[in-house]
């Protein structure tokens, strides 16, 4: 049996057959889309037939649309991965199990294709990975350095999740939700910020420092560390982790702050490495200058909204310039990105209103979010949201309200959760009944059925408004059925 935490695909033969459950998933079907270039014989299985799973069937990637014993026999695989939704008891898994098969989690198998790069830039944060993450390899593109990329949401030049490239360099999303990303192994590590989130995993702020701080152990001693330097979480998280080091004997990777001119570098005290300088709005997007260590200057002109993401596009640059991007090639990236599927993605016009959906579904996010469409043309904004998991939503309840207690208007949808059993005693009903109570304008409302939510729209809209629908793809998908 090979060990998850130390294994590379090269110690996998190639021509192996490999077995994906929840074949379908935004990360999983990537990871089979990767290991099919690699040499391997792929296959898996998903509940929930999808145009991403027609996709992998049309590049030869065998799909079973149930999850039953029976497919194990037939793909009769080497190897199984699943992700952390699939349960023990699961028929596939349990199969598997009775054939004595190795079976990975999917974190422990993107973490073997971290282990199988020269170079590997693993983006990490609680908000802004998707968008940073496909800034950084767009950068590299442009830059001729032939990246191998692997996202958390699809990318319209990438026609899907992934870019398969060179061996030489890796870009991928790190997530901490159930302490994933302490499977990967980085030569530059970027930190966008650490927020409380994934409260199933981590009760307290201190948990999640904590993970970020191992997170970093994992750094390579001659590597980097790419941080918002007014991000005091990081501060802390960085300390911990300086530490460990020092305890080891190890060398701490070089640390490189990233901030705006206004924002005080907390990491280090000092100004940050990369700054962005002369922030102005035109139309609502963001143009500046990156300023790197007071020498080199790159102007840059966002075709996507928010103060977050200059946050962004200042990680995204100091990655890609350690990496070897030229400021040209960090220019030309950042001047020609719209953004990655769900994040500010403006869907068309409904009844002459655009139709944004956003994956903003943290408190934080959606807070960002908001502010960024307001920023933009428009008459009212209409916002539509839906939370996602109970667990979430009952311990940052209180962020929930302030945060969206601001919205002229608001409807929300039920809470959305997939890998929960227990609701309780949540509901996103409760959000706005505490907002109206606050507000006394009776401006957020409640709708358990979709149709009920659609002629609601319908009654509050006039030309010219913003349709802003936040949450993960349950409410996202309204979009499309606006703008079919």
């Amino acid at each position: 049996m090979l060990e998850p935490k130390s294994f590379t695909l090269n110690d996998i033969q190639k021509g192996s057959r490999i077995y994906f459950i929840g074949i379908g998933g935004i990360s999983m079907n990537g990871l089979a889309r990767l290991a099919q270039h690699a040499g391997f014989v792929v296959g898996g299985s998903d509940n929930h037939p999808s145009e991403r799973t027609a996709i992998l069937e049309e590049q030869g990637i065998k799909i079973y649309n149930s999850q039953i014993a029976s497919n194990i026999d037939d793909f009769k695989p080497d190897y199984l991965v699943k992700t952390a939704a699939i349960l023990p008891h699961n028929e596939e898994v349990k199969r598997a199990t009775e054939l004595d098969l190795q079976i990975f989690d999917r974190a422990e198998f993107l973490g073997a294709f971290t282990r199988t790069y020269k170079n590997v830039i693993n983006v990490s944060g609680t908000h802004g990975k998707t968008t940073t993450t496909s800034m950084i390899s767009l950068m590299m593109i442009d830059a001729g350095l032939d990246p191998t990329v692997h996202l958390g949401a699809d990318l319209d030049i990438f026609n899907g999740t992934i870019r398969t490239g060179s061996h030489d360099l890796l870009v991928s999303e790190a997530c901490e939700f159930n302490r994933s990303f302490l499977n990967f192994s980085s030569t530059t590590a970027v930190i966008t910020n650490i927020d409380h989130d994934h409260v199933d995993c981590y009760p307290t702020i201190e948990d999640v420092i904590d993970v970020f701080a191992r997170f970093v152990r994992l750094v390579d001693d001659d590597g980097y560390v790419v941080v918002s330097g007014h991000d005091g979480n990081i501060a802390r998280a960085l300390a911990e982790a300086k530490e460990y080091f020092d305890n080891t004997g190890r060398q701490f990777p070089k640390v490189v702050t990233c901030a705006t001119d206004s924002e005080k570098c907390v990491v280090t005290g000092r100004k940050a490495d990369f700054v962005a300088e002369n922030i102005t709005f035109n139309n609502g997007l963001p143009e500046f200058d990156i300023v790197i260590n007071d020498k080199q200057r790159i102007s840059v002109k966002l075709r996507i909204p928010g103060r977050h993401n200059i946050a962004n596009a200042l990680n995204a640059a100091a990655a890609a310039y350690l990496n070897g991007a030229s400021p040209e090639a960090i220019k030309s990236a950042l001047d020609d990105f719209g953004g990655a599927d769900g994040r500010y993605t403006v869907k068309g016009k409904y009844k002459g209103c655009d139709v944004v959906v956003d994956y903003a579904h943290h408190p934080t996010a959606a807070r960002a979010t908001i502010e960024a469409a307001s920023n933009m043309p428009h008459g009212d904004i209409l916002v539509v949201f839906q939370p996602l998991t109970f667990n979430r939503t009952k311990l940052l309840f209180e962020d929930y309200v302030t945060s969206l207690l601001p919205c002229k208007k608001i409807l929300f949808a039920e809470i959305f959760s997939d890998r929960e059993s227990d609701d309780l005693g949540m509901s996103s009903r409760m959000i706005a009944d505490a907002i109206n109570q606050r507000t006394g304008k009776g401006n957020a409302e409640f709708y358990e059925n979709r149709e009920d939510l659609k002629k609601r729209i319908d009654e509050l809209i006039k030309p010219g408004d913003i349709i802003l629908i936040l949450g993960p793809e349950d409410i996202r998908e309204l979009g499309d059925e606006l703008c079919p």
